[in-house]
């Protein structure tokens, strides 16, 4: 018998892992959206404006946060790096 493994979806605004039900943002009408966080997206509109590379440097400050909960640690500088090539992929700043 095979095991079913949850996807773990991710923010496609920050790249949050989204792990628990309060870790998903809410649409307008209430329901919980997929795509994005509880801290990016509020009531069916993004939280805040704002621009990939700002966006980036906002994440970066949470890296102590990110490395209590990993076996590898990243340093601020390669959390940007791995960012700028990571967030592009995401679907809020995707090129149209």
């Amino acid at each position: 018998m095979e095991e079913e493994t949850e996807e773990i979806l991710f923010c496609q605004s920050c790249g949050m892992p989204m792990l628990e039900s309060e870790h998903f943002g809410k649409n307008k009408d209430g329901s919980i959206n997929e795509d994005y966080c509880s801290f990016c997206f509020e009531d069916g509109e993004f939280a805040f404006d704002t621009t990939m590379d700002e966006m980036i440097l906002h994440c970066a400050e949470f890296v102590d946060e990110y490395n209590k909960n990993n076996e590898q640690i990243v340093t601020r500088d390669e959390a940007i790096i791995q960012m700028k090539k990571n967030f592009p992929l995401l679907k809020r700043w995707r090129k149209q």
